[in-house]
């Protein structure tokens, strides 16, 4: 099969970092044709720097491209399903930065604009990809941890608010802070671990401490102003209930006073436990062996597995008809109606129901 001819729409840091930097390792499978981005001068540097043939500031130029098969999306969160959609019905497949949408509505607006079209929509999930978490998923399929009963999961920044007074902290814009920026990261891959069970109750309570300090500490972006709006929470906690009875309690902040920085998921089963933490970067199993406590730390070696180009590769194999798509676009609607739920739960003080 020939290459796979994308647009890259948005071209801040994200798609710099993590998807540029990816496609460069995958020429014998992408061609990226095309760079857009609402900054005057922004894509035409970027295209410059990545040798990329054209450059637009009107995404709809993008789409109108003869000879496109698919466009990737790394603009703020609320344009991903504007532009998401208008790419479906225009023919193309879809490869859309997290979160999926800024709501449950506009949610599943992607998912039924997939279905219509015929055409892949699938939504960034780069923890699927890590070692850690390729290692456990076939381990627990294999029955190691038993019933995953509870769950924790979260990230947690001592100091680290991007793009202060920018889009990130305008919730028009972002949806809502670390909940729905960093949540959707640690919540899925749980979720996924656990078999992928259907939320049916959701609780949560959200705060905004630190919206009059201005600390950047290197997750700022090119909008930022220390003076601009900051709506949305700093620290949001959570709890979720699931339709096997299982639980995941969650945790996430982009500034809270606590000992270090970490990101991290924990599952419980009647077999063995399982934890890991950007701390160590170790995954942890916790079971039992001749009636003793037994620890097992797996060694991946120094080789990692990269989470971005996993993804890449996933959706290159299903476009060629060679994989199913590790993400379904019905998982992405139930991500949306979980964060939607827990800022809900905030404001009422009540459980909500899905």
């Amino acid at each position: 099969m020939s290459k796979i001819k994308i647009a890259i729409i948005g071209c801040g840091s994200i798609a710099t970092n993590a998807h540029m930097s990816n496609y460069q390792l995958l020429t014998d499978r992408f061609e990226v044709v095309a760079a857009c981005d609402i900054v005057p001068g922004r894509a035409e540097e970027f295209a410059r720097k990545f040798g990329i043939p054209s450059a637009y500031e009107d995404y709809h130029d993008v789409l109108a491209l003869d000879g496109l098969d698919a466009v990737d999306i790394c603009t703020p969160n609320y344009l991903h399903s504007i532009i998401a959609v208008e790419a479906l019905q225009k023919g193309l497949h879809v490869l859309c930065e997290k979160p999926d949408a800024i709501n449950p509505k506009e949610a599943m607006k992607m998912k039924l604009a997939s279905e219509q079209a015929g055409k892949t929509l699938m939504v960034i999930r780069n923890n699927r990809f890590m070692n850690h978490s390729v290692y456990l998923k076939k381990y627990i399929e294999d029955g190691g941890l038993g019933k995953i009963y509870a769950a924790r999961c979260g990230w947690q920044r001592r100091r680290g608010i991007p793009g202060k007074g920018g889009w990130f902290t305008t919730k028009e814009k972002s949806g809502g802070g670390p909940l729905i920026d960093l949540g959707v990261h640690m919540i899925d891959v749980s979720i996924w671990l656990m078999g992928n069970p259907r939320p049916v109750a959701v609780s949560g309570a959200t705060y905004r401490e630190f919206a009059d300090t201005y600390v950047p500490m290197g997750h700022g972006s090119r909008d930022c102003d220390p003076n601009g709006t900051f709506d949305v929470e700093d620290l949001a906690m959570g709890f979720i209930r699931f339709d096997n009875g299982a639980v995941l309690q969650l945790e996430f902040s982009w500034a809270s006073n606590v000992e270090r920085d970490d990101r991290f998921f924990e599952l419980r089963g009647n077999r063995a436990g399982a934890s890991w933490h950007s701390a160590d970067d170790k995954l942890k199993i916790f079971g039992e062996a001749c009636g003793k406590p037994i620890d097992i730390i797996p060694n991946f070696g120094k080789q990692q597995l990269n989470g971005h180009k996993g993804n890449l590769e996933n959706f290159a194999d299903v476009l060629e008809g060679k994989a199913d798509p590790v993400f379904l676009p019905e998982q992405g609607v139930d991500m949306i109606k979980i964060l939607s739920a827990i800022y809900e739960s905030a404001e009422s003080g009540k459980e909500i129901l899905l």
